[in-house]
């Protein structure tokens, strides 16, 4: 059955459900380790572990006896050397030397057991023959066979030593027989936990038979849960692949290119700056210049009439009369002499406007450079729709492969008959579990005889005891120190008669038990030393896994046998080990040697097409323009808008004269200075009236004129500057975002094909997880086999620890029980003598005076029936006395003829 039945588990590991799909796909965490969730594993409700309780410690007692009687390594080469010989040389070729040392060591390892027997077989043997000398030598009045016991001083003394001995003796022989019987009864109770046990290890197998193929459909159905990831990433191939691409150019490309984006932005910006100021500059030249052509005109015809005013005013009399004041006529003369300072310097008129570059700068400006730049930079960020734009047929295809290989493991899982060999499997186990069901009488009924027979050996040895105790009893009671030993009395004499018996009852049952004993002996010893000992420490283990051993063609036996592979490590105490962990058959039997499911999800699920269709994979970056066409001629445009070709000389020369020729504040204040010297008249108040309207003059035009100058000044010498430096400016911004556009579509190619390897890497690591979570799963969750190394254990603790054990335990009581019998036989014997009433006793004519010693009479010093009469010739001297008449035995029966 074991081939057979193993070929049906595999059966059952290949059984499995259609493949779970869902109605909605599943919103996945990003990506990352797949979680598989648990596989439904079902509960094992056996506990192969067996807690003796108290009889553990006899349990314990027994076996450190058994280690003293044997403390030999187990004879691993010996019994492999028997195994492979099969016992047959030894038994028609015993002489040859290499069978006799074979002998020899059997002997040397069983030499305690052997030492043992021998004591056992001598005692069952000699005690009988012992029992039977000792009847005839008590017949023969020896042997303590006498009726007369001789007073001694130290009686009490010697009777208490032998009761208390013998009760010692008793107590212990009691705990032995407690202890045997304590051992039959655990043996029977545990017993009644076998239907348990096996019930338990069937439910076990059933609920394995059960939920393996509930967990193979697990491990299918599971395919969803990496299909979904791997369709996830490919609907997000733009975030995901994208987004990494863009991020690794942050990190990586991202130093290099910030400092050309930079450069390029600054100056950009700086371009775009220049054109507003450049525009501003051009407006504020046209603007100052109309104000100061419009200004120098009125300036030139109001300064014209101050002159005629100032003139006319001069004329006045005071300035001529002789008569007047000779300083009010110099101060006159000193005025109309600095008249011809009141005229305007410089001559705008001639200065032609900027017009033309005007209207080129507003040209350039009607296009928005800074958006067409941002426009670029922007799509340097739009990488993620790139992306999914140029993967967009790949993601299709490995979808459609994904879906394919999903049909194709349910399409797989329907080719197995599970119904049939899960039923198969299951009538199996209802059948061996029947055929054990039938034994439980037969078990009961064997464990019955085994108790009655255990009990009647137990009774044997409580029979000994009870007459010990009821001797010790009633001798005890009924001993009166007073009383001679031909006048002890009925309780007594009855005591020592138990004794007696108890005596009898060992000689007639002690062979009997110890020759029990040693049979038990021998086979619950050895049983414990060559078979549950090496059990636990797996020597036993190790002897069925030699190889060659089975089979001479086998190297190991299980693979030889299963898969015709007997170089595959796959051993008992692999396969108990592995099932001891509670792992997968799978692993545990190797059946991937029948049925790789490894290497069939290798190929059904990471097929070549998949990977081929990944590696497929191109993104490309020159698609990402930083400036387009019309912001390159917008440069360009800005760079010819005319600057040059304006006379920044003349402007400059024409700023640089001034207003008027004279500071008209100061030519104001002076004249009222001059003014103020003169004596108050018409001509004072006339000439301080021209004062006021030079200041007002000042105030009102020249302030203004001075302020356009001012700004015109500024505006020239900017866009002489901007003139200057333009073309070169335009060339370096050209040039920077033609260096980021190189790096970018050139340089960032190989960061683009490792990020693209590494998003094919983790999809296909979706299912490289899905089959490492199956490999896992099989070899650890799916099929726990530990219902079979239950059953091992079950029969192990029933074997051992039920039956060797108890055994075991019951020969230790028992057999040290029988060997104390020999003291209590003894003890008995001895302390009877002072139970007993006794037909004669020593007698003293003057115990005073004579010696004990000196006053023996008749044979032995006591009085002889038969002698009487007879003169003992070492009394001459004394006279004869009837001792029956002088120490009558008050208590013994009395004679017909004294009746």
């Amino acid at each position: 059955m074991w081939k057979p039945g193993t070929l049906l588990l595999l059966l059952l590991w290949l059984a499995s459900g259609e493949l779970q799909q869902e109605t909605e796909p599943r919103r996945l965490p990003p990506p990352g380790k797949l979680n598989f969730g648990y596989v439904p594993a079902g509960v094992y409700e056996t506990l192969a572990h067996y807690e003796p309780g108290p009889i553990g410690i006899l349990f314990h007692m027994v076996h450190a006896f058994l280690y003293a009687v044997q403390p030999n390594a187990f004879p691993h080469d010996l019994i492999v050397k028997l195994a492979k010989d099969k016992f047959g040389a030894i038994q028609t070729e015993y002489q040859k030397p290499e069978n006799i040392v074979l002998t020899l060591q059997a002997i040397y390892y069983e030499i305690g057991f052997l030492v043992c027997a021998a004591v056992g077989l001598l005692f069952t043997i000699l005690m009988p023959i012992a029992g039977l000398f000792f009847c005839m030598c008590r017949c023969c009045d020896n042997c303590g066979g006498e009726m007369h016991q001789r007073q001694r001083k130290n009686a009490d003394c010697r009777r208490g030593l032998l009761g208390t001995l013998l009760f010692s003796t008793s107590l212990v022989i009691t705990i032995g027989v407690l202890c045997a019987y304590a051992a039959n009864q655990n043996l029977s109770s545990q017993v009644k936990n076998v239907r348990r046990l096996v019930n338990s290890n069937m439910r076990d197998l059933h609920t394995f038979a059960n939920d393996t193929p509930m967990q193979i459909e697990y491990l299918i159905s599971q395919y969803a849960t990496a299909k979904n990831k791997v369709i996830y990433d490919l609907d997000n191939i733009g975030p995901l692949l994208g987004g990494r691409i863009h991020d690794q150019l942050d990190k990586e490309v991202r130093p290099a290119l910030d400092q050309v984006l930079n450069m390029a932005g600054v100056k950009i910006e700086r371009a775009i700056k220049a054109m507003r100021e450049t525009k501003e500059a051009l407006e504020s030249v046209n603007a100052s210049l109309e104000v100061l052509q419009d200004g120098t005109g009125k300036l030139s015809l109001n300064l014209g009439q101050v002159r005629t005013s100032i003139n006319h005013t001069l004329n006045d009399t005071d300035c001529h009369d002789e008569d007047s004041d000779a300083t009010t006529a110099q101060l006159c003369r000193n005025i109309r002499q600095s008249l011809s300072q009141l005229q305007i310097s410089s001559n705008f008129t001639r200065l032609p406007d900027v017009n033309a570059q005007l209207e080129k700068m507003n040209d350039v400006l009607k296009t928005d450079l800074s958006a067409v730049v941002q426009r670029g930079f922007s799509s340097l960020n739009d990488t993620p729709h790139m992306v999914i734009e140029q993967t967009r047929s790949v993601v299709e295809s490995v979808t459609n492969l994904v879906d394919s290989i999903g049909n194709n493991i349910s399409s797989f899982s329907k080719a197995f008959p599970v119904q049939s060999c899960l039923s198969n499997f299951t009538i199996f186990i209802n059948h061996v579990h029947a055929k054990i069901e039938d034994y439980y009488p037969e078990i009961d009924k064997m464990d019955f005889y085994r108790w009655i027979g255990c009990i009647a050996l137990c009774c044997m040895v409580v029979l000994v005891l009870a007459f010990n105790y009821l001797g010790l009893l009633c001798g005890t009671l009924g001993y009166d120190k007073h009383a001679s030993p031909t006048t002890r009395g009925c309780i007594s004499n009855t005591g020592g008669t138990m004794l007696m018996a108890g005596v009898g009852f060992s000689f007639l049952f002690s062979w009997v038990l110890m020759g029990v004993v040693t049979i038990i002996f021998l086979a619950g010893g050895n049983m414990e030393k060559l078979v549950c000992e090496p059990f636990h420490t797996k020597e036993l283990f190790k002897v069925v896994d030699t190889p060659y051993m089975i089979n001479p063609e086998w190297k190991n036996f299980i693979p030889g046998y299963m898969y015709n592979d007997s170089e595959l490590k796959l051993t008992t105490e692999s396969l108990y080990s592995t099932c001891k962990k509670n792992q997968g058959i799978y692993s545990a039997m190797h059946l991937d040697k029948v049925f790789n499911i490894s290497s069939y999800l290798n190929t059904t699920v990471f097929t070549k097409d998949v990977v081929s269709q990944l590696d497929s994979l191109k993104i490309d970056l020159r698609g990402i323009i930083l400036l387009e066409a019309e912001g390159r001629q917008n440069l360009l445009d800005f760079s010819e808008a005319g600057l040059s070709e304006i006379n920044y000389a003349d402007y400059l020369e024409e700023v640089n004269k001034g207003v008027t020729v004279v500071d008209l504040l100061s030519f104001a204040r002076e004249l009222e200075a001059q003014t103020d010297l003169m004596p108050k008249s018409n001509l004072q108040s006339a000439l301080k009236g021209h004062v006021s309207t030079l200041r007002q003059i000042h105030r009102q035009q020249i302030v203004p004129m001075e302020q356009s100058m001012s700004a015109l000044n500024q505006s020239m010498r900017f866009l002489e500057r901007t003139a200057s430096d333009l073309p070169n400016k335009i060339l370096a911004v050209l040039d920077a975002i033609k260096a980021a556009q190189f790096l970018i579509s050139q340089n960032a190619t190989h960061l683009i094909n490792r990020e693209s390897r590494k998003y094919t890497n983790t999809i296909i690591g979706y299912f490289h997880q899905y089959i490492e979570w199956v490999k896992t799963s099989l070899a650890m969750e799916v099929a726990p086999c530990k219902p079979f190394s239950n059953m091992v254990d079950t029969a192990e603790i029933m074997a051992c620890s039920f039956v060797v054990d108890s055994m075991n335990t019951f020969w230790m009581g028992l057999g040290c029980s029988t060997l104390l019998l020999l003291p209590s036989i003894i003890l008995a014997v001895k302390l009877a003598k002072y139970y007993r009433r006794m037909d004669t006793e020593d007698v003293y004519d003057d115990p005073e005076t004579i010696p004990m010693k000196t006053m023996e009479i008749g044979n032995n010093g006591y009085h002889s029936e038969h002698l009487q009469g007879i003169p003992n010739p070492m009394m001459t001297s004394i006279p004869t006395y009837d001792t029956m008449n002088r120490f009558p035995r008050a208590s013994a029966p009395p004679r017909h003829i004294d009746w």
